[in-house]
């Protein structure tokens, strides 16, 4: 699989997306500068990472929405190409429409760092490995982690099984626990957890390998 990860001015996890995919595939993916504005040819997998793009000024992703590199993603997302965007990144891919509903500020209105639980929610290319395994814990930091959207995308959401993960101890007071999301072609996911900081190593566990070697093995 070729992947590329987006570094927008803020990023702060795009090092660890760039281990967490070269681990997966054997492969480093190419880094794509925001102002770039294409993505690299044969592309199979974009990932946006966390971090505080543009240092969240306005609303956390909405700057970052605006770069030139947002048209080449959503092309990418149009033809079917693979998404994994992850906590500033799921922001991200809310402003630029490639997943419906936003993320609010937490609503205890504290940051939440540490290592969360969660329950599988639904099979998918990005779960296909996780095999029986339904609890998972990766780690979450964020402040605007709340997500919502109106009861009616909510419940679109849950009748097509696009919802991926949900908070088994809600951090953040996310509508109906949700986690993470889907497109409706189930190549795009956003998710608030961090999967690429749980591969097996020092930083939360090896939970996360499992969703990296779904995409892989979906590629």
């Amino acid at each position: 699989m070729k992947s590329a990860v987006i570094v927008f001015p803020g990023s702060n996890c795009d090092r660890d997306a760039a281990v967490a995919l070269e681990r997966a595939s054997g492969r480093a993916p190419e880094m794509v500068w925001h102002k770039d504005g294409r993505l690299p040819d044969g592309v199979d997998l974009v990932m946006l990472p966390g971090g505080f793009s543009y240092g969240d000024y306005l609303r956390c992703g909405a700057m970052a929405g605006a770069s030139p590199i947002a048209d080449a993603i959503r092309a990418h997302a149009g033809r079917g190409g693979y998404v994994l965007a992850v906590c500033n990144g799921f922001q991200v891919a809310t402003e630029i429409g490639l997943l419906p509903g936003a993320l609010l500020r937490n609503a205890s209105l504290n940051f939440v760092c540490r290592p969360q639980p969660l329950r599988v929610a639904s099979n998918s290319v990005f779960t296909a490995r996780f095999g029986g395994v339904r609890e998972v814990s990766f780690p979450i930091a964020h402040h605007e982690g709340n997500y919502f959207a109106d009861p009616e995308t909510l419940d679109r959401l849950e009748g097509e099984g696009r919802v991926a993960f949900r908070y088994l101890g809600n951090p953040n007071g996310s509508a109906r626990d949700i986690a993470g999301i889907m497109s409706e072609n189930g190549r795009v996911l956003g998710m608030m957890p961090h999967p690429e900081r749980a591969i097996g190593g020092q930083e939360g566990g090896e939970d996360g390998q499992l969703l990296f070697d779904s995409l892989m093995s979906a590629a």
